[in-house]
């Protein structure tokens, strides 16, 4: 069932994702070869902590850490571990869930970790690109599959793949609600986006197939011919006649 927030609700959805926001910034500037995506997560942590907000992903379905750190061919999902040391060159793509006074947030970016090729430069510019093109002619009415369609245009148009095992959602009181927010598609087609709905749009690009294996940890998912993917998400709600980023 697909929940409409009333603007009190959407008040308290700011908040969250306004330090979901903060997580990925501060990540940002803290990020650089030789740390361990488990240092990332202990940062992560202790912010959000600070705030007096709860990691949305820690214990989740028994996930063990508060952040995902996916590295080059990893698209999601990827457990944070002082075994896994950043090293130069690669992307690493940070999604992060903030539970604050009940209300949820959730983001992703990909970081780019000194001197990487210009694929990856080109992959990660791309992926945040399919984002804002889903959301220039969302509002209140409009069908979800435009998102969809505008997304797969955008990367298919640059040469990238979109993955289709795994998509966006709905969020709000909880991390999953529906819809489901899927990357490709045609546009017309689908549910109306109603003003209050709030969704996590997040375009999961390939550099080359789109197709996924998950791998045994039971959490990490990664592209199937091993070449880099990147990954860009932020919560928005609908709107009269446009959008509001809630976590940018």
């Amino acid at each position: 069932m697909i929940k409409i927030k009333t603007e009190r609700e959407l008040a308290l959805m700011r908040e969250s994702g306004r330090l979901t926001k903060n997580v990925l910034d501060l990540i940002g500037r803290e990020i650089k070869a030789g740390m361990t995506t488990k240092d990332l997560d202990r940062i992560a942590y202790d912010y959000i902590k600070s705030c007096g907000a709860t990691p949305s992903f820690l214990g989740y379905c028994g996930y063990p850490a508060s952040i995902c750190a996916s590295i080059d061919e990893t698209v999601v999902h990827g457990i944070p571990s002082d075994d896994v040391v950043i090293k130069n060159g690669q992307i690493v793509s940070i999604d992060v869930g903030v539970i604050y006074n009940g209300w949820q947030g959730d983001a992703a970016r990909t970081f780019m970790v000194g001197d990487v090729s210009d694929e990856k430069k080109k992959l990660v510019k791309v992926t945040e690109e399919c984002f804002f093109k889903a959301i220039e002619d969302l509002c209140d009415g409009s069908p979800i599959g435009n998102i969809g369609y505008a997304v797969q245009s955008h990367a298919e148009s640059n040469g990238f793949s979109v993955v289709r095992a795994l998509t966006g959602h709905g969020i709000g009181r909880e991390m999953h609600e529906d819809p489901s927010v899927p990357n490709y598609g045609r546009r017309g087609t689908g549910i109306r986006l109603k003003k209050g709905m709030v969704i996590a749009i997040e375009p999961m690009i390939n550099a080359g197939v789109y197709g996924v294996d998950f791998l045994s940890d039971g959490w990490s998912v990664v592209t199937k011919d091993r070449r880099p993917s990147a990954h860009y998400e932020n919560t928005i709600a609908i709107t009269d006649d446009g959008v509001e980023i809630l976590t940018l």
